[in-house]
């Protein structure tokens, strides 16, 4: 159990919102951070980005793990207790079963006018999980919106398999492979706005992307990342980098089982595990 106090007992997903899940790639729910939660999120944000002026805060990976002293072990301490809050997952729960991995999390940060782009890509072709499988919970700390470059989704992409992708020579991109493939309907994208404090759902192959940020709002955002254990994350599988922006180390990361039990059996939770 967490030693962070929770949201609130009353997280839950309806059923029309999980059929939405299951047949659109993405459903952003009804429930929300309560006021006092989404302040400590965003006060955790704000010393996090403090602390690491070492690199562009339009991705910062693993948050969750201490870097650099007292200080990186007390914000990547209460990180650790975002994501692992149970009325999270009992969110994650309601679309891929009550045996849940926690993998990664990730700060997205797109600064006013200078905020990088997103290209459309499908998330499982850079992760080492097989078969694929991922929820990503999104959450907003700040309003986010198409003007300051909020996510943008191909809906039912997920459902139609592995999507081409090339690599890209730009340097002005979060991740470096692009999707490209003639199968894509860009006219059926659309913006997924939240105010801070909402959330979104999306699987692991939704296409989607996002645009650069030229607005003078920021737009930040904490990713979570979560497997079912009936899935393997194969630290064996060597998948090259997917960001030219901030470099990306899979096979020695530490992995939690954060509810109920392993059922492939085969995924290693000593790896990495040096802290918690």
């Amino acid at each position: 159990m967490s030693v962070y106090a929770g949201f609130r007992e009353t997280a839950a997903l309806t059923p029309a919102e999980i059929e939405r899940y299951l047949t659109r790639g993405q459903v952003t729910p009804q429930w929300r951070l309560p006021t006092a939660v989404l302040s400590r999120m965003q006060d955790a944000l704000e010393r996090l980005l403090r602390a690491r002026q070492d690199i562009r805060p339009d991705f910062i990976a693993l948050p969750h793990l201490p870097w650099n002293g007292d200080e990186g072990m007390e914000i990547a301490r209460e990180f650790f207790d975002f994501v692992t809050d149970p009325d999270l997952l009992d969110l994650v729960s309601a679309v891929i079963g009550p045996d849940l991995i926690l993998w990664a999390s990730s700060v997205f940060c797109k600064p006013p006018g200078v905020g990088l782009e997103v290209p459309w890509h499908q998330d499982g072709q850079y992760w080492p999980i097989r078969p694929r499988a991922t929820v990503t919970v999104w959450i907003a700390l700040d309003d986010v919106t198409p003007e300051n470059g909020c996510m943008r989704v191909i809906p039912g992409s997920h459902r139609l398999g592995d999507f081409t992708h090339e690599v890209s020579a730009r340097d002005d991109l979060v991740l470096s492979n692009v999707l490209n493939d003639p199968r894509i309907d860009l006219a059926s994208a659309y913006d997924v706005i939240m105010t801070a404090g909402e959330l979104s759902l999306h699987d692991v192959d939704i296409v989607h992307g996002s645009q650069p940020n030229r607005s003078p709002r920021r737009r930040a955002g904490f990713a979570i990342r979560y497997m079912p254990s009936t899935a393997h994350y194969d630290r064996s599988l060597q998948l090259g980098n997917a960001s030219a922006t901030v470099p990306v180390e899979f096979a020695q990361r530490p992995i939690w089982l954060v509810r109920g039990v392993d059922r492939c059996g085969r995924n290693d939770f000593d790896i990495g595990h040096t802290y918690w």
